[in-house]
């Protein structure tokens, strides 16, 4: 046989799609583990024509899965950006939209049983050490899709899935504000380097003579913008603890302007090379945090939410995304407890995904 099989299901979490597998199922070493990605979905050309990539960097995301040995962990969630043309896979993020695909993942795969008319998954982001509670409709013992829950960025609704994110700042660098500062001047621009959940960069849309409301499309045409952008991302990377990003999707970029939908604030999230759709999970908790902590470049931006959990309410390129946030703000700073958010997820197929034998035999 000139290909080799390999089990897996295909699921749409929140606003991104890719397949999900078993950790088990895959080679184990990095560098032959990648190669399999950028076969699996067809890295190397813009439509991923010989893969089950969509042509976007949010449908050429991967999930493997594995029952974790954490006593405070029921799965082990390892994600995999792969890219649509340059054929390189980045394991340092995670991706939250991706992560609401988990635990129905986890549990079509039989990683997890179910327990009840619902399920509380307890997942490790091993990427970023992130602890995530999702809770998954199971009623009679299987995951249920169907529902009246509706997210921006996807048609029609679906079942709730709740993630609940906690230990997520400073998950990449070791600290809410890697750089030490609040804002820092890189290349004329004033940027808050911040980490919780996704290491970003975030600047006022003003400060790029933009109105921050710019659509995904009209952004990603604006080449001189993202000429301006790299270089101030990749400084920043560099201020953050992170060496040289210039091969890497993290920090992530992000832009924010007052609201214009009775929103907190208004966000466009790079991922970094083109804009994002909507809006990632990881980058929403970044960017609500941003908002919440006094000194930062959102400070003047918006009305202050009020009370504590905070709902801050994230306008994007596709509608809004709401984040609510428990947090305490001290003389110590800003201290986020948890973050919880409303997503979907389906099941799309199941069964398995060839590679040539010469990318990988498969195991032994």
């Amino acid at each position: 046989m000139t290909q080799t099989a390999i089990p897996f299901w295909f699921l749409r979490g929140g606003t991104s799609r890719g397949p999900y597998f078993k950790r088990s199922d895959l080679p184990e070493d990095r560098e032959t583990l990648a190669e399999v990605l950028l076969a699996v979905l067809g890295s190397g050309h813009p439509l991923n024509i010989d893969g089950i990539g969509g042509g976007a960097a949010v449908t050429t995301k991967v999930a493997m899965l594995s029952r974790s040995d954490d006593p405070e962990a029921d799965v082990d969630y390892f994600f995999a950006q792969v890219s649509v043309e340059d054929r390189t896979v980045d394991f340092k993020p995670t991706c939250g939209n991706i992560l609401s695909g988990v635990g129905p993942a986890a549990l079509e795969m039989g990683l997890v049983e179910p327990t009840g008319d619902e399920t509380r998954i307890r997942v490790l982001a091993v990427n970023t050490g992130a602890r995530v509670e999702a809770v998954v409709q199971t009623p009679g013992g299987s995951v249920n899709y169907e529902g009246t829950a509706a997210i921006d960025g996807v048609p029609g609704t679906g079942a709730p899935i709740y993630l609940n994110f906690m230990g997520v700042v400073g998950s990449s660098t070791g600290a809410l504000l890697p750089t030490g500062a609040t804002r820092d001047v890189i290349d004329g621009i004033e940027v808050t380097c911040m980490d919780v959940a996704m290491p970003m960069v975030i600047a006022r849309a003003a400060d790029f003579g933009l109105t921050g409301h710019e659509s995904a499309a009209d952004l990603d045409a604006n080449r001189d913008f993202y000429a301006r952008m790299e270089p101030i991302r990749i400084e920043a990377g560099k201020r953050m603890g992170m060496g040289d990003v210039s091969g890497s999707v993290t920090p992530k970029f992000g832009l924010l302007s007052g609201p214009k939908a009775g929103g907190t604030i208004t966000a466009r999230y790079f991922m970094p090379r083109n804009c994002h759709p909507t809006m990632a999970v990881t980058g929403s908790q970044c960017l609500a945090s941003c908002v919440l902590t006094p000194g930062t470049v959102a400070e003047g931006l918006f009305d202050a939410p009020k009370g504590n959990p905070a709902l801050v309410v994230i306008e994007h390129a596709s509608g809004t995304i709401e984040v609510t946030v428990d947090y305490s703000n001290d003389a110590d700073g800003f201290h986020l407890r948890s973050a919880g958010l409303l997503r979907t997820a389906r099941l799309l197929a199941r069964g398995e995904v060839f590679v040539p034998t010469n990318i990988w035999a498969g195991l032994a």
